[in-house]
């Protein structure tokens, strides 16, 4: 087949355009033409009156027409090429598999795809996942948004699916990806009954109702290929033992006290697993501290978005529901950005501890809600969050990225007065450093409730100072690209301070720990991937490297550096 890149037609182009338009591309005869296949179908909205629609094509010529001749006569033209091959290859596959079960800590979008292609290897894995089933975590999400009650090991943060079940179910990256695996995170979804659609337009979503049904589906399958998944397991020590080549694992123990031996664990743990992180850390498994982002929410009419965006095609069902993009670099050094945009959602209470408040956006499938909303969010280095005090450019706590962002949490419940209600401000009266009164048109969609008060006060403000300084001068510089961002009822909900792991498990290009043999750190509470697909993505190859060294096979793509680098993309 003949792949064409970067085809354009216009917004509304007839059913039967793609045909004619191919047909005058590779300047063939109808005749020489059988199908016409969309891979990927995008669009181009810088001119709001003009929106184009962008395609990627795979094109197949009809019996007896010569591919390679055609090609050839666009050698030197970019958009046109053969068709690569995106299919997934197995590294192995296992016939009655009787060796060392590999075991996989946690179940969301990374432990997840560890354990599908494991299983689908015939490998036969073991999920330990600490929360509960999705339709019983579910329940239990449901209980803090609408009767304030928080389950500690049960909840956004944890249980079957991670944290990406209650978010907008984005399913696109920016991660490199030259083996494709991205394709096979989709193929699986859709197997799962995901709407074919996400398999070719450019920001493909599924929202959190179709994510619950496609997880049972996918753990079905798991269990069906001789997978286990044990819920309400939650790991508390990592056993190691030393031996002649070092540190190596050699199983893990759970709460209730039964030790599981296992040679090969991967860790797949969530950005909020805080007490398993200072397991490891006391353990000695090597981490190190890194850059992560807090802030506020934000939500405007969506309606606003739409226009802002699409201008007079606002409304339009191929466009959808509009989102945005935006950085802003303050005028003390720090970097303001939108962070996990949800169009036409609601912002949801996302704490796993106690007297703590945290803030995250979801989407339904649909984004049919009311608002947008969206992170607005300040980069933070490790420098800026170390325990100690030293300023010796000695290295941070692996650990003090969560005591300071407990800080803020615990400062926001306060905030808010108590029950995990969230702190709020109308941006009007934030950019002013004004107490809000009462909400305007803007109304909050977080749950259980918002409190105006004043998030900038002396001693007591709900961020630090050159946070807030940061997003007050970015509000009205998004303005200047999105007009109405800085209107003054939109509203401002604190605080959102799990945009990623706040550190690092380091690994090898093996995959591997750097110093505990037959550990495999992964994921995004690993510091290796940031939303679900590069998780999953990353999943799959952390299930290839491990495959690799328990059965002995030294060619594995993902050892060779062909790898998709979804490492550290967040």
């Amino acid at each position: 087949m003949i792949r064409i890149t970067e085809l354009r037609l216009p917004l509304n182009h007839a059913e039967d355009a793609l045909r004619p338009a191919v047909l005058a591309r590779l300047k063939l005869a109808e005749a020489e033409l059988a199908e016409v296949h969309v891979f990927r179908r995008g669009y181009d909205a810088r001119k709001r009156s003009d929106i184009q629609l962008v395609y990627t094509l795979d094109c197949a010529l009809a019996p007896g027409v010569d591919e390679a001749a055609v090609l050839a006569r666009f050698a030197g033209d970019h958009q046109i090429r053969a068709t690569p091959d995106t299919g997934y290859h197995f590294l192995a596959q296992v016939g009655d598999y009787t060796g060392p079960r590999p075991v996989v800590v946690g179940f969301g979008p990374c432990g997840l795809f560890v354990a599908l292609i494991l299983a689908q290897m015939g490998l036969r894995p073991l999920v330990l996942e600490r929360g509960k089933s999705v339709r019983e975590r579910t329940q239990d999400t449901w209980g803090l948004w609408r009767e304030q009650k928080l389950h500690p090991e049960s909840n956004v943060q944890f249980g079957e699916g991670g944290a990406g079940t209650f978010s907008d179910g984005k399913l696109w990256s920016q991660i490199s990806d030259p083996r494709h695996l991205s394709r096979k995170v989709l193929t699986e979804f859709v197997k799962a009954g995901a709407p074919e659609e996400i398999l070719y337009v450019s920001k493909p979503h599924i929202g959190t109702f179709r994510l619950v049904s496609m997880i049972i589906k996918m753990r079905a399958e798991i269990e069906r290929l001789g997978g286990e998944i044990r819920f309400q397991q939650k790991v508390t020590d990592l056993r190691i033992e030393d031996g002649p080549d070092g540190k190596a694992v050699r199983g893990v123990t759970l709460e209730s006290g039964e030790q599981i031996d296992a040679t090969h664990v991967v860790i797949a743990l969530g950005h909020s697993a805080r007490d398993t992180f200072k397991m490891l850390y006391e353990r000695g498994v090597h981490m190190e501290a890194k850059p992560f982002s807090i802030g506020y929410r934000i939500e405007h009419p969506q309606s606003l978005i739409d226009a802002a965006r699409f201008g007079p095609n606002a409304g339009n069902k191929i466009l959808g529901a509009a989102d945005y993009k935006l950085v802003h670099h303050a005028k003390n050094g720090r970097a303001v950005y939108s962070f996990c945009m949800c169009p036409g959602g609601t912002v949801v209470a996302a704490t796993s501890e106690p007297d703590r408040v945290v803030t995250n956006g979801m989407s339904q499938y649909s984004r049919n809600e009311r608002n947008a909303n969206a992170g607005i969010v300040v980069g933070l280095t490790p420098e800026d969050y170390r325990q100690d005090g030293k300023k010796d450019g000695s290295p941070v706590n692996p650990l003090d990225g969560m005591a300071f962002q407990r800080i803020w949490e615990s400062r926001a419940y306060e905030l808010g007065g108590g029950g995990y209600l969230a702190p709020g401000s109308l941006v009007g009266d934030f950019i002013k450093r004004q107490v809000s009164r009462e909400f305007g048109d803007v109304l909050p969609s977080y749950k259980p409730g918002v409190t105006l008060t004043n998030l900038q006060e002396k001693g007591r403000g709900s961020l630090p100072a050159y946070c807030l300084d940061a997003i007050r001068e970015a509000l009205p510089a998004f303005a200047r690209q999105i007009r109405g961002f800085d209107r003054a009822d939109a509203v401002l909900t604190g605080v959102e301070t799990r945009t990623s792991s706040p550190l690092r498990i380091n690994r090898g290009r093996d995959y591997q720990s750097l110093n505990v043999r037959g550990l495999f750190p992964a994921g995004e509470g690993a510091g290796y991937a940031g939303g679900i697909m590069s998780a999953g993505v990353d999943g799959i190859e952390v299930a290839e490297a491990l495959a690799a060294d328990l059965l002995g096979l030294p060619d594995a793509p993902v050892l060779q550096g062909k790898g998709s680098k979804a490492g550290g993309q967040v």
